[in-house]
């Protein structure tokens, strides 16, 4: 059999038979017999002799008479020498002689010398030889003393027998012997011991029996908890005495229950000090270890592993008794790890190193014992749970991130979290401080554990310690409780707060108040957002010296340049002072404003992660929680920009200085959301404070921003000064690069129309805001007329009468040439988008009608229908065509094949098509709309006849916010009319100059292509012309179209010119 902490895999015990009777009387082994190393890798077996029974015959039943063990002696010695066990008889002459000569009384403290620490000076005491006279290992006065490197002093002889039976080490202090050579005799010592035995002739030949003491006596005297028997010091003396020199594992184990039981009788008593002095001796702390790296007994290894925690946690001695030697420490965590959980409490108190404990693997031996009831250890000094969450607090500290996820990550999936909560209600101070730093950490690993946290703890105890810890401990216990308030639901939060303010011996306000006068600079920020949420939860007052404590700390840490880690962590202060976060604890308030501004995609995103709205029974407590939340977010607004008269405005303003992007990003956030808060609240003068701080900055952010959030938050916050006369006067030298912002907005936000509409209001007209430029020009006349355009996915794409398209650059560096491909034979006079798909169709001459897929840069034909019909102004609607042929009428033609013609009794010039009606503009001047679901056909503008021979046709037909506008020519003139698409009234008609041959028309004007080779730019809104484009040629214009921004238009003329125009 094999001692229970190694590895016995595939190995077997080994019987030992008997050759040659041991000579006890010339030198016994009285000192702890040490194992070597290697066995704690299991590279060694040995064994250790049992006393026989005196039933059995010991050479026929071996292995009843001996059991294996972990061996003091070498390899060589063990091939080369085989032990004799003693016989029955003899053992009882040797018991029965000892007996004799044992004094049934002893003295104080000291019944043999070798496990009494004797102070006596030389001429002390006529009988008492000192201490440094007898040796340790034979408990004798020396006859030949020998002192090692360590300074220990041995008797020759035995020290001899130690190294020859393979070990290398000092006994007393396992220190590594870097030679075993023995050095000379110790002279001085021998002639001291000669002096001294001159002067006490009674003591001078007592080398084979222990030492008699007559001093007065003092009789210890013990009850046996079993059988009710009278047990005397002298049995310890004896229990002990084989537990440190016996080599019949049986006896030392027997000892071990001898001295457990004297332990325990004696705990209670006056006496344990005396008892504790002859225990802690290092031979006997010797002895112990021996049975822990021998016994297979489990009843045995936890009583050793009790006393020995008994004894290390009275005495700091018998711990350095046991960390003295690597391999002591490395036995007991390896029967921690082979099951033995109550040695947890032997581990912690030998205070291992953090990289041991990394290093040697225990998270799950010491996460078994957490989850384990106390009920099914023996009672020790100290709680084994407890003992194995100090010890994860101590492996948490590391810092190793490795180490520290892994044990949070166990933690976290091995369901051990709540054994962890409720070590916060320990007795132990230290226990609830590492179970707190252990939650914080679990919590910053799976933000979603907080709940689980916050369900089942009791913070109660959590909060009583919070007034006598130290600065550290402090802030972990303050960040905890921030971190545990930071929950996705707000009433949540709000009843974890009021138990956080009420519960507590101390009040918590007070305590946090006293903390913020001594707390270092970065922790401020947190200790001051925990004040000011309790301080909240009543209605807001005129005065509370806790509230003006708090943001006075926050503003003063954003304003301090000096320390980045105090204005990051006062912005994030703030952020989760809005009150809104995810699961995991991260705020919202980011993803909470971009839905305001319009940008819910991230919003809706969370939100659907989070599924708060996934069953239908948590409608009502979703509204209930938002409603929460609402009124959480007005009033901690209202405190915090009420503070002497928006002073937080100039904290965050010095915070976006910063040159670090961390406290720019956050600090911009904190102020956005106040900013904007400052439009719900009641208006108490503060926005000009926000004006003055922060209005130029967010204007720049607008400008420069690259990121579309960033953008669209700094819009936000500017949408909160445009109401302002002041305001507006500040935001005027920079509202064209405003507007040229709000336009990529105005389609999806709702702010940005506002705005918009605000400054168009504020002017004579919107148009006057905006002008032109030419951007650049490309000569493609080789190609021919340039017959259509159209904008789509940040390119342009140009057909001409060649039967070419071209596909440009619309960003950068625009109308640079991507690609030019030509599969039409004849004129492409239509170029449409169907803006629900990704396909580009080109209508050409040819009769055919082409799809096209649009790639990165190069587009590919990838269908091609045969409508047997000429194409112009090609529109295209789902499965269906529209366009003008040769003929009359306008030809619907069906992706399956089909075809049919409507309206044909009128030549149709241009046409329109918005939400399923087509609108046809005529050479008879007249203006249809057609209904495509029913075929219904209705007269918008009869027309006129042809007056000497002359036609008056429809050049240009757009429809543009439920308006349908017309350029014509008439008798009078070319006119444009403006028509109202629901009731096909006719709201205004303007005369022209110039003959129109191309419209387009934007947010804010109409562009109107002519045929003297120029553009008129007309306000949508007044109806009057603002700007004449010069197109540089006398050719007419023939198509025109603006991105999807309105950033550019593009212009093509009939000589081939592609001209390029930015709007801004």
């Amino acid at each position: 059999m094999q001692p229970i902490w190694t590895d016995h895999k595939g190995e077997k015990s080994i019987g030992i038979q008997i050759k040659k009777t041991k000579d006890l009387s010339r030198f016994p082994s009285f000192f702890p017999e040490r194992v070597s190393p290697r066995v704690l890798t299991n590279e060694r077996s040995s064994s250790r002799s049992i006393k026989p029974s005196p039933n059995k015959d010991s050479e026929s039943e071996p292995e009843d008479n001996f059991r294996s063990m972990s061996s003091f002696e070498s390899d060589a010695e063990l091939e080369e020498k085989i032990v004799e066990t003693t016989s029955l008889d003899t053992k009882k002459t040797l018991s029965q002689k000892q007996k004799q000569k044992q004094p049934i009384i002893i003295e104080s403290s000291s019944f043999d010398p070798f496990m009494e620490d004797y102070d006596n000076p030389m001429n002390e005491g006529k009988h008492t030889p000192p201490k440094d006279f007898v040796c340790p290992i034979t408990t004798h006065i020396f006859s030949d003393p020998v002192t090692l490197e360590t300074g220990q002093t041995y008797e020759r002889k035995a020290i001899q027998q130690w190294l020859e039976r393979g070990n290398s080490t000092c006994p007393i202090t396992r220190q590594k012997l870097h030679s075993t050579q023995l050095p000379k005799t110790n002279y001085i010592l021998k002639h001291l011991i000669a002096s001294w035995q001159e002067l006490n002739p009674t003591n001078s030949n007592q080398e084979n029996d222990p030492l008699e003491l007559d001093t007065p006596p003092l009789t210890l005297t013990l009850t046996s908890p079993d059988d009710g028997t009278v047990g005397t010091a002298n049995e310890l003396r004896v229990a002990i005495t084989k537990l440190c020199t016996s080599e019949v594992l049986k006896e030392a184990e027997t000892a071990v229950f001898t001295i457990e039981k004297f332990w325990q009788e004696v705990t209670d008593s006056g006496l344990v000090g005396e008892v504790q002095n002859m225990l802690s001796q290092p031979p006997v702390i010797n002895g112990f270890m021996e049975i822990l790296f021998s016994s297979i007994n489990t009843r045995v290894l936890i009583s050793t592993v009790f006393l020995l925690c008994e004894l290390g946690s009275r005495n700091e001695d018998v711990i350095s008794t046991l960390t003295r030697v690597d391999s002591d420490v490395e036995c007991v965590i390896a029967l921690f790890q082979k099951g033995l959980f109550e040695a947890v409490v032997l581990i912690y108190l030998l205070k291992p190193s953090i990289a041991m404990l990394v290093q040697v693997e225990l998270v799950d031996s010491l996460l078994s014992v957490v989850n384990k009831n106390e009920n099914e250890f023996f009672k020790m000094c100290v709680k084994p749970k407890t003992a194995a969450v100090l010890l994860l607090g101590q492996i948490v500290s590391s810092v190793d991130d490795g180490a520290v996820f892994e044990v949070v990550r166990r933690v976290i999936s091995g369901k051990v979290i709540e054994c962890v909560i409720s070590s916060l209600e320990s007795e132990w101070t230290e226990e609830r401080f590492t179970a707190v730093r252990l939650l914080s950490k679990c919590i910053q690993e799976d933000g979603k554990c907080r709940n689980i946290i916050a369900d089942k703890a009791e913070l109660a105890p959590v909060l009583e310690i919070l007034v006598g810890a130290n600065d550290e401990d402090r802030f972990e216990i303050v960040q905890f409780l921030s971190e545990l308030v930071k929950l996705n639901r707000r009433t949540f939060n709000n009843q974890i707060l009021h138990i956080i303010k009420d519960e507590g011996t101390f009040s918590t306000m007070h305590t946090l108040l006293a903390y913020l006068q001594t707390a270092e600079t970065e922790q401020l920020p947190v200790v001051a957002g925990l004040l000011l949420q309790l301080d909240l939860l009543a209605e807001p007052r005129k005065m509370s010296i806790y509230r003006e404590e708090a943001i006075d700390t926050l503003i003063s840490c954003l304003k301090n340049s000096d320390s980045p880690s105090a204005q990051i962590a006062a912005a994030e202060t703030i952020l989760a002072l809005q009150g809104r976060f995810s699961s995991f604890g991260k705020p919202l308030i980011r993803a909470y404003l971009l839905k305001n501004v319009g940008l819910d995609k991230s919003y809706r995103s969370t939100m659907r992660k989070e599924q708060l709205s996934a069953l239908s029974g948590e409608i009502q407590e979703t509204m209930e929680e938002e409603k929460a939340a609402e009124e959480w977010e007005r009033k901690t607004a209202f405190v915090l920009v009420s503070h002497e008269f928006g002073l937080i405005f100039e904290g965050l303003s010095e915070g976006l200085k910063s040159n670090y992007a961390e406290i720019c990003c956050a600090c911009f956030v904190c102020a956005t959301w106040l900013v904007h808060m400052l439009t719900l609240l009641p208006d108490t003068g503060i926005k000009g404070a926000a004006r003055i701080c922060l209005l130029n900055r967010f204007v720049s952010i607008f400008k420069s921003a690259k990121d579309t959030e960033d953008k669209a938050l700094s819009m936000l916050a500017l949408r909160s000064f445009i109401h302002d006369p002041d305001g507006l006067r500040d935001i005027g030298p920079h509202m064209k690069d405003i507007l040229k912002g709000l336009r990529e907005f105005k389609r999806s936000s709702t702010v940005a129309f506002e705005m918009l509409k605000v400054f168009s209001e504020g002017t004579e007209s919107s148009a006057d805001l905006w002008s032109h430029k030419e951007l650049a020009q490309q000569d493609c006349s080789i190609n021919g007329e340039v017959s259509s355009i159209v904008c789509f996915k940040d390119k342009i794409f140009t057909g001409h009468s060649d039967g070419m398209i071209k596909v440009w650059t619309g960003k950068g560096s625009v109308l640079h040439l991507l690609q030019e491909i030509r599969e039409h034979s004849k004129t492409v006079t239509s170029l449409t988008v169907l803006q629900s798909g990704d396909t580009l169709y080109s209508g050409s001459h040819d009769k055919t009608v082409r799809g096209w897929s649009v790639n990165k840069e190069m587009i590919q034909c990838e269908q091609v229908y045969d409508v047997k019909d000429h194409v112009n102004n090609l529109l295209v609607a789902n499965s269906i065509s529209c366009f003008i042929p040769q003929g009359a009428g306008i030809k619907i033609h069906s992706w399956s094949g089909t075809s049919k013609l409507l309206n044909p009794s009128k030549y149709v010039k241009c046409l329109a098509l918005v939400h399923g009606r087509l609108y046809s503009g005529c050479h008879d001047n007249s203006i249809q709309e057609i209904d495509l679901a029913t075929g219904t056909l209705s007269s918008i503008h009869s027309g006129s006849r042809k007056l000497l021979g002359k036609s008056t046709p429809v050049h240009a037909l757009k429809v543009h916010d439920g308006l349908i506008y017309s350029a014509s020519s008439s008798v009078e003139g070319t006119a444009l009319k403006v028509w109202n698409a629901s009731n096909h009234t006719l709201t205004h008609s303007v005369s022209l100059a110039s003959e129109v041959r191309a419209m387009v028309i934007s947010s804010d004007m109409i562009y109107m292509g002519c045929k003297g080779g120029i553009v008129e730019v007309w306000c949508k809104k007044k109806l009057s012309r603002k700007e004449v484009l010069q197109i540089g040629t006398n050719s007419k214009v023939t198509c025109m179209a603006l991105d999807t921004n309105e950033d550019y238009l593009v212009v093509g003329t009939s000589d081939g010119r592609v001209q390029a125009w930015g709007v801004s």
